[in-house]
Formats: C-alpha cells, sequence, structure tokens
C-alpha cells in the first residue's frame, strides 16, 4: 500500500522535523528514524520539496481532524466562558505531547513557506469545525465584520501559542479573555 507508507513516511517526517529542526529533515534521517532501509523515503518523496510538501498535506490533514474531533466535543458556545475554555483546550493540546510536536513543525513549515509559494497554500487556514463555531458566537453576539474579527482573534491565538512555544508555560486565561472581549467590542 503506497498510501500508507506515504503516510508513515510523513508522520516520520513529521517527527525528525520535531526532533531535529528544518536542517534534520533529511530523507536520510527520515529512513533512519522509521527503520527502513536507505532509499526509501527517496523513492516516495523524490526530492526535499516533494518531502516537505507531504509532511505539511499530512500536518494540515492531521490539524484539520483534531479541530473537526475538539468542534464535535464541545457544546454550542453560548458563553465568553465556553469558547475561552474551548480556546484554552485548543492552546493546551497544541503544547503538549503530540500536539507540542506539531506545532514544532507547523512553524518550522510556516517560515519555510516563505519563500515556496506550494507550501504556503497547504498551510493557509483551512475551513473547520473550529473556525465556524468562532464565526458563529460573534455573528450571535452581533458581530458585523465576523470574518475579519475571526481572522484576527484566530491569529492572535495562534501567535500566543507560538510564544509559549517558544518561552515556555501556558497560555494566560486572561489573555484569551482580552482576545474574546476584543473581538466581541
Amino acid at each position: 500500500m503506497a498510501s500508507d507508507r506515504r503516510t508513515l513516511l510523513a508522520d516520520t517526517a513529521l517527527d525528525v522535523l520535531a526532533d531535529e529542526g528544518i536542517r534534520g529533515l533529511t530523507h536520510r534521517a527520515v529512513d533512519r528514524k522509521a527503520a527502513l532501509p536507505s532509499g526509501t523515503t527517496s523513492a516516495y518523496f523524490r526530492t526535499r520539496a516533494a518531502l516537505l510538501t507531504g509532511l505539511v498535506t499530512r500536518l494540515v490533514q492531521l490539524d484539520q481532524a483534531e479541530l473537526h474531533t475538539m468542534a464535535e466535543a464541545l457544546p454550542p458556545l453560548r458563553t465568553v466562558e465556553e469558547l475561552v475554555d474551548g480556546l484554552a483546550l485548543l492552546a493546551r493540546q497544541r503544547l503538549t505531547g503530540e500536539g507540542r510536536r506539531r506545532s514544532l513543525a507547523r512553524y518550522a513549515c510556516a517560515v519555510e513557506s516563505v519563500r515556496d509559494r506550494e507550501l504556503r497554500e497547504i498551510l493557509v487556514p483551512r475551513e473547520n469545525a473550529g473556525r465556524e463555531a468562532v464565526r458563529l458566537f460573534l455573528t450571535a453576539r452581533g458581530v458585523t465584520d465576523v470574518e475579519d474579527r475571526s481572522h484576527t482573534l484566530l491569529t492572535c491565538i495562534d501567535g500566543l501559542i507560538f510564544d509559549r512555544l517558544v518561552s515556555g508555560g501556558e497560555v494566560p486565561r486572561e489573555a484569551l479573555e482580552g482576545l474574546v472581549a476584543a473581538a466581541l467590542r
């Protein structure tokens, strides 16, 4: 099954990127980490660009699945506190365990995408249940420029996650409350 092998290699590439950084991401490093014969990764992803594209595509799939699962598990957002709770949960998931590893890979790929249009197109924020929940919450409160405010709120949350990924610690609840309050003004 070629698609299963490609998924395994993309997942392994994510691990290598999280552990070694962008410079450590090589075909050989992926082969080693996956305990596969030398040359396996390059047989499926001929170039470094193809490997990065496969990795980023897989990263987006995993992120979308995570956001979908989170949105299904949460009740409809009725109060500011419920929205803040959901954002705090997202931040915790992105800063711990596998979520932390994906965050490290995501930000490394985001920097790489500055010079690579194909990566940038794959990484563009997608429609997902979490984004829709924020839009519905803001719409229910009479916010008129829902698209811009949703984008700004989620971008600011992403910035807080990046900051805590680099500096350590959790995203302060007060910061999330402040961002939600700003989105509602």
